[in-house]
């Protein structure tokens, strides 16, 4: 199996349609040394100096604050998240490596959070001790879809920032409806072995929203979920896309989709259901406890610089390296061999690159950041519109204002943020808010 980016799968799921590749052989090193190289050569030409690192659909930097072009930079990584793809197919000596090269180019503290997103399948316990030994200190067992967001909730804004793993569920029918290769009992004994390795530190999924499930089925799936998970739950409705086999099986009539108001109610009662074990609700499709919100993933929600690294990675940074002072919004070849010749031939895959203007930042800002509970804050947005308050943009009579009154929004000393009825319609909030802020 291959490496950084892992886009490769041993068979795509019915619901997939990932950039992920199903190949009989990978060459891993080859793959390992490309991610390498890139991973080099972005960090090089980003010179910041937090970063956020992520493999899945690319490795990916973020940082928490721009540097002053005129200032020397110290890297220091606050995270590094691998994923796919299936990431756990890729040998522990891959981790290790990649670790190694952001370690020699930024500084990786010891308490930087390292996720690897695991498939059951591809996880034994003796797999998931090797993961450890290579610096991994988080695991996320079977996580998100793109796109897969409550059926009230917002939409990505432009491109997927966020891409995981594939959704697990603990039932055996709907697992082979999926097309997942492992069995229920298979991934409860991930989970616990998980759980032994790194305690506090286990994310899983709950999916909701299959075709043919029913409310009493879903409160099982939950209520099995609770008794099995650790401090971090993402919870996502399955999003039947275009050209999916688990699509055209509904498109078909083969197999029924729920109805909007039972998809509606099944993410309400477990918003509820999980407040009440003590989750916190911190953005749309994730919930944590006992402080265990993922720090990769904020960086995304609070519209931090990233870089992805590997086929299909996007990234949001300033190439400080070449002179330039505008975020950019990159791509990078999607097919993993055209991937590898451009990066063995240039030091990157980058396919294309587009500056973001002003506006397009505070959108990204704005649709990102009201994810969240704590919203977009003053100290955020005056890094994105130095010129231009939160207060002068949402405060003046308008959108906002009627939004503030019927109590689904709350701008005040904190920052702009949705209230808990309306995290769950922040899409149907959205035009409004970005319709007032581009005429601003």
């Amino acid at each position: 199996a291959p490496c950084p980016q892992w886009p490769y799968c041993r068979k795509r799921c019915s619901y997939c349609n990932f950039n992920t590749y199903v190949v009989p052989a990978v060459d891993e090193a080859a793959v390992r040394a490309c991610l390498v190289r890139e991973a080099q050569t972005l960090l090089c030409l980003s010179q910041v100096h937090r970063w956020v690192y992520r493999w899945a659909h690319g490795e990916c930097w973020a940082l928490r604050s721009p540097p002053a072009a005129s200032h020397p930079l110290t890297c220091s990584v606050s995270s590094v998240f691998f994923g796919g793809g299936t990431p756990s197919l890729a040998s522990p000596g891959t981790v290790a490596a990649v670790l190694e090269a952001v370690a020699a180019a930024a500084h990786l503290p010891a308490g930087a959070e390292v996720t690897l997103e695991a498939n059951p399948s591809s996880a034994s316990t003796s797999r998931l001790a090797g993961f450890r030994a290579a610096g991994v200190n988080r695991l996320s067992i079977g996580v998100q879809v793109r796109g897969a967001l409550p059926t009230a909730a917002p939409t990505a804004p432009c491109d997927p920032l966020v891409t995981m793993f594939p959704p697990q569920s603990l039932d055996d029918a709907e697992l082979r409806m999926l097309g997942r290769e492992h069995t229920a009992a298979e991934a409860r004994k991930v989970v616990e072995a998980s759980r032994g390795l790194f305690p506090g530190r286990t994310s899983i999924d709950l999916l909701f929203g299959l075709p043919g499930q029913s409310w009493d089925a879903w409160a099982q799936r939950l209520e099995a979920a609770l008794g099995l998970c650790d401090d971090h739950i993402s919870l996502y409705q399955l999003t039947l896309e275009q050209g999916t086999a688990l699509a055209a099986q509904v498109r078909r009539g083969a197999l029924p989709a729920p109805s909007l108001d039972l998809l509606a109610e099944m993410y309400q009662t477990t918003r509820t259901v999980l407040a009440a074990a003590g989750f916190r609700h911190y953005e749309v499709s994730n919930f944590a406890r006992k402080g265990a919100l993922s720090t990769h993933n904020l960086s995304y929600w609070r519209a931090e610089q990233y870089i992805g690294v590997g086929p299909g990675a996007h990234g949001r940074f300033v190439p400080w390296g070449e002179g330039d002072c505008s975020r950019e919004a990159r791509v990078q070849t999607l097919e993993p061999v055209a991937w590898m010749r451009e990066v063995q031939s240039q030091g990157h895959g980058t396919r294309s690159r587009v500056v973001l203007s002003p506006l397009e930042q505070l959108e990204e800002l704005l649709t990102l950041g009201l994810r969240t509970d704590e919203g977009v804050t003053h100290e955020r947005w005056r890094h994105f519109s130095p010129q231009l308050s939160l207060q002068a943009v949402f405060g003046a009579p308008g959108e906002a204002q009627a939004l503030q009154q019927q109590g689904w929004i709350v701008l005040d000393s904190g920052g702009l943020r949705c209230t808990w009825a309306g995290l769950a319609v922040l899409d149907s909030l959205l035009p409004d808010l970005l319709w007032q802020l581009q005429r601003a």
